[in-house]
């Protein structure tokens, strides 16, 4: 159940606050040549921008919502049935630490284990894209983001992030068969992929192996867009280990080429 005192308008406007926070620290800490790069025990990198991050908005939410939990990809924490704001402070690591421009923090607030607010802020692309539930999905440009208009996978742009990733998780040859139906496939990776089919850029995106924070927001912006999130199997979560966006009039035909 949702907290009464407070709006999905409010939580919004401090998920936007959230993202400007993310957004001073990031600017600063990309190309530095100073920046400290370590890495996890998944053997994943991390930087000290990425903790910097993440602790300057958990002190926000402490100090503005201490009845909310927090669940992020460098501190931890668990999604359980209440407010969680689930983050990722930077989606994209591999490209930060690169310097490559294609990375963004990652904001959501899950309440009931759905998303109602979602906000993807990539400060080296200038880009911006923030939905929350009932009330549409837009971009910094002002523009309220709807999906394609695409219907047949023979006219359909596909996305995902790696193509070793269906080896090591799923199955390359499905993917692959996907592929094979579409007109054209793309791998603009990570969140930027999901913003691009709430744009209507792009029609399908699928990713064999995700992780909570990486797509909650991306749930409630591709949905608010008219699309269709899922995992894998077609059950409608960012929980469920893997994803695929789509304009929803392809979701189903994709599947089929994911799980035949």
């Amino acid at each position: 159940m949702r907290d009464n005192i407070r709006s999905v308008s409010s939580d919004l406007d401090l998920a936007l606050r959230l993202a400007a926070t993310a957004d001073a620290i990031t600017s600063d800490r990309f190309r530095a040549l100073d920046l400290v790069v370590s890495r996890k025990p998944d053997r994943t990198p991390v930087t000290d921008a990425d903790t910097a991050v993440e602790d300057a908005i958990r002190a926000v939410l402490a100090a503005e919502v201490p009845a909310d939990t927090v669940a992020g990809e460098e501190r931890g924490g668990t999604i359980g049935t209440g407010r969680t704001w689930v983050i990722d402070p930077i989606d994209g690591t591999k490209n930060f630490l690169r310097g490559m421009p294609a990375w963004a923090t990652l904001i959501a607030l899950v309440d009931g284990g759905t998303p109602v607010v979602g906000v993807v802020s990539a400060p080296a692309l200038g880009r911006r894209w923030w939905a929350s539930a009932g009330e549409g999905a837009y971009t910094d440009t002002g523009r309220r983001l709807s999906v394609s208009g695409v219907d047949d996978l023979d006219d359909a742009y596909v996305s995902t992030t790696d193509l070793g990733s269906w080896v090591k998780y799923h199955s390359r040859e499905a993917y692959l068969r996907l592929v094979d139906a579409c007109w054209e496939s793309r791998a603009f990776g990570d969140f930027w992929q999901h913003c691009l089919v709430a744009e209507g850029v792009l029609d399908v995106v699928a990713e064999p192996i995700v992780n909570p924070w990486d797509v909650a927001p991306l749930q409630v912006l591709v949905e608010e867009a008219g699309g269709r999130f899922t995992d894998l199997a077609g059950v409608a979560t960012f929980e469920g280990g893997s994803a695929l966006s789509t304009n929803g009039r392809l979701h189903d035909a994709a599947l089929a080429k994911l799980t035949s």
